[in-house]
């Protein structure tokens, strides 16, 4: 008994011990952060001086060394092409360490470059590895004297392809500037285009508005009309995105008068439902403009109407007995209704058509006719066994008009 407990208390001294002793020895933290592939400075053959030497590499350097990288390129995509996607950015990131000897502008075009296919390739740590590079280059740039636009413009570029729109913007600040500074008018409208669609892309709203305010400005002095259409577009969208119905009304106001004054009728009946729409959230502080609406929506279905646009000439005739039944007109919204059914069949839209049989019948409910709510649930019945939907809702209907009925 006495030697079995001297080996329990043994046994339990060893394991307190080596547990100890584990615990002393903390584990190595693997490292989170691993050197970017990018930043090596092991000599490499290609290089005719060390990485250390910053003396300049001569022409006849510069012509050996360039179509070597050329060469990695190429070869790094034939290994991606082939599967091998580790090792042609291994051979990419061998080339992009190289480039930057041929000077700041050749290194971030190949940075661009390179990016664009980690991204496509969603190889995330690649494209954190050269956006860390750009921002090195970006914070030399910063400290020239004179602003390099083909550079900055080259930045901006390469910012876009790794989806990194806020530096992007950032990139383009001192080129927007700077070309403000030599009132180089083609280049101020590049470059605020490139501005508004990186907002854009980051739906900020809210800052591209002022971008193609300005554009539009541009194009309206410069009495480019194709582009004054393209930035009213655009103006519309933002407006329309941010809820500012006045603001979106100004501009739909003027796409409309410029599409009527070309005879363009097309883009009409979808620009007047927008103003009836935007007239329609202002009524709600200022009663007296829901005649606008009407106006606009009136306006809407019948150019759409005689365009053949049937499909929207039915939104049109929608939003119309909307308003009517909003304002306890339940005569026109029949009325309107009716002719619902016709343009829906005008454009063999039967399930359009079922729906405005039901909604005639919801309405000669509310006025307690319930012979012809009967007969408009009957037709939607019929209309509803062809498309094989919502039968049951409409024999449940029929049911409900019959019993108050009878």
């Amino acid at each position: 008994m006495l030697r079995r407990l001297i080996v329990i208390v043994t046994a339990a001294i060893l394991f307190n011990s080596s547990l100890t002793l584990a615990q002393s020895k903390k584990p190595k933290l693997p490292d989170k952060f691993p050197p970017s592939p990018l930043e090596i400075t092991t000599p490499d053959p290609l290089l005719p001086r060390l990485p250390k030497d910053k003396q300049p590499l001569s022409s006849e350097e510069r012509q050996k060394l360039e179509p070597a990288l050329d060469a990695l390129n190429q070869e790094a995509a034939m290994k991606l092409q082939a599967g091998d996607q580790v090792t042609a950015f291994e051979i990419w990131n061998r080339e992009l360490r190289l480039r930057r000897f041929l000077g700041l502008l050749a290194e971030v075009q190949a940075l661009s470059r390179v990016g664009a296919i980690a991204w496509k390739q969603n190889d995330s740590q690649e494209v954190q590895y050269i956006t860390q590079r750009l921002q090195a280059i970006q914070k030399q740039a910063q400290s020239q004297k004179a602003v390099d636009l083909e550079l900055w413009r080259s930045l901006g570029q390469a910012y876009q392809n790794v989806r990194s729109p806020k530096l992007a913007l950032e990139a383009y600040d001192p080129v927007l500037l700077t070309v403000r500074q030599q009132k180089d008018p083609t280049a101020i409208v590049e470059t605020l285009k490139i501005i508004g669609e990186l907002h854009l892309s980051w739906f900020d709203y809210s800052k591209a508005a002022p971008i193609y305010e300005e554009l539009l400005s541009l194009a309206t002095s410069q009495k480019d009309s194709l582009n004054e259409v393209a930035y009213l577009q655009r103006l519309a969208e933002i407006y329309e995105q941010t809820q500012q119905p006045q603001m979106s009304l100004n501009i739909l106001s003027k796409l409309a008068e410029i599409y009527v004054n070309e005879n363009n009728l097309t883009e009409i009946p979808e620009l007047k439902l927008a103003i009836g729409s935007n007239y329609e959230s202002l009524a709600k502080k200022d009663p007296n403009l829901l005649l606008e609406a009407f106006k606009n929506y009136q306006e809407s279905y019948t150019t759409a109407w005689q365009l053949q646009q049937y499909v929207r000439a039915g939104e049109a005739l929608q939003k119309l007995i909307a308003l009517y039944r909003s304002q306890g007109q339940i005569e026109e919204a029949l009325q309107t209704s009716q002719i619902l059914v016709e343009t829906q069949a005008q454009s063999a839209n039967f399930y359009g058509m079922m729906q405005a049989y039901d909604q005639i019948g919801q309405l000669y409910l509310e006025r307690k006719e319930y012979p012809q709510a009967l007969t408009a649930f009957q037709k939607g019945l019929e209309l509803a066994q062809q498309l094989k939907h919502e039968e049951a809702y409409f024999t449940g209907q029929i049911e409900k008009v019959s019993k108050a009925n009878f």
